[in-house]
């Protein structure tokens, strides 16, 4: 995978969709208010917010950012009310129909990634559905939160000071105490998301599940 051109970031992040769309399109309707792990946010309210960023332009972001009053998280809502249909197949259909869109807000391409793949499962965990992703636009991903400040939606405070290691590839970064999982678990926890107890393991794995309970109150 061209991972670093916006041909193959985009191909993915439809790919990520596309598969997101058949998870869920036999859904009932009663599952649809599950809590995600968006705290406060059912899966059918990630789904519209997926919606919502999919449309979204520069043009638009700045727009919504102003009627909000700068406030990210109000925006988010606004987004959210915006595009959840009067049922959900009615959002996910909206969902179908901007699959294959290239816009989103203005921020590096990797965040498209790491909203597809972080999103995706904010929607399957809770729901105990598991997807085998693609590896490389999951490392793509980790290593742009990784780098990224928790202010702008990334983790890098989170992993201050810790050696990541990944147990499926050969991902690895930082210098500290090791923690090691799953390269989809590592991004999660790098997000802000958390992750069951046996898939971070290592001296530091208690360090970075402290600092992520304490991330995790608040944040989408």
């Amino acid at each position: 995978m061209r991972s670093r051109t916006g041909t193959s970031v985009w191909a993915a992040v439809h790919e990520e969709r596309r598969a997101l769309i058949a998870d869920l399109e036999d859904l009932p309707d009663d599952v649809w208010q599950t809590p995600s792990l968006c705290p406060g946010w059912s899966i059918h309210d990630v789904l519209a917010h997926l919606v919502d960023t999919a449309r979204t332009t520069r043009l638009g972001f700045l727009r919504g950012m102003v009627r909000a009053r700068f406030d990210f998280d109000r925006s988010n809502a606004d987004g959210v009310r915006k595009h959840r249909g009067s049922s959900p197949a009615e959002t996910l259909e909206a969902f179908r129909s901007v699959q294959h869109r290239t816009s989103g807000p203005p921020a590096p391409r990797a965040t498209r990634l790491v909203e597809a793949v972080v999103h995706g499962e904010d929607i399957r965990r809770p729901l105990g559905i598991v997807r085998a992703y693609p590896p490389e636009p999951v490392v793509l991903a980790l290593v742009h939160q990784v780098e990224t400040s928790v202010k702008v939606g990334g983790g890098r405070e989170l992993v201050d000071g810790l050696r990541l290691a990944a147990a499926d590839g050969s991902f690895g970064h930082g210098r500290g105490d090791e923690v090691r999982g799953s390269t989809l678990a590592l991004l999660l926890a790098v997000s802000g998301r958390p992750v069951r107890d046996d898939e971070l393991s290592g001296p530091g794995a208690g360090t970075l599940r402290g600092r992520l309970s304490a991330q995790l109150f608040g944040n989408h």
